[in-house]
């Protein structure tokens, strides 16, 4: 296992790793085939938001993704999936390639990030329950699952409902 990770945009010769990576992250192939689906999508992909990470022998390990969200008619960003390759989870794979895709989209200057995941992970990434912002979905959901993060502390969370891109079926 590596203990630091080279971060970085993927590439077309990433995507069957990267498919790889995400049906062996969850128990079905929901996620992988969600990720095709939103790299196919002109309205939810953003170029340079599909992260890696790869051991220093270029290996790839995890992947995380943000496409285009609104909240009501603010433009934002969904996080997800994020996923890890089983044999390096708990390596700080994920923990890295999350950082670096957060980093990436305040770089290009997004502001808001929303994610459904697991509500004991997201927070050390600064994102807090979407509720206490009046951010809410069409569909139940946990409500400590549903978190939301502003990129820039200038611009408090807008309240609303998030729109997913199609592909996600919210």
């Amino acid at each position: 296992m590596s203990d630091s990770w080279i971060t970085r945009a993927e590439t077309g010769a990433d995507i069957p790793a990267l498919r790889e990576i995400n049906l062996a992250a969850f128990p079905t192939a929901y996620e992988a085939d969600l990720v095709d689906a939103l790299r196919a999508d002109p309205t939810a992909w953003i170029e340079g938001l599909s992260l890696v990470a790869a051991d220093h022998d270029g290996n790839l390990a995890g992947h995380a993704l943000l496409t285009r969200c609104h909240i009501d008619d603010t433009p934002a960003l969904a996080l997800g999936p994020v996923a890890v390759r089983p044999a390096q989870q708990n390596s700080g794979a994920g923990t890295a390639v999350v950082r670096a895709a957060l980093t990436a989209a305040k770089d290009r200057g997004e502001h808001f990030v929303i994610v459904l995941g697991h509500p004991a992970y997201y927070p050390r990434f600064g994102f807090t329950r979407a509720s206490a912002h009046g951010i809410g979905l069409t569909i139940d959901v946990s409500d400590e699952a549903l978190m939301a993060l502003t990129l820039d502390a200038g611009r408090p969370l807008p309240s609303g409902t998030i729109r997913y891109a199609a592909p996600f079926g919210i």
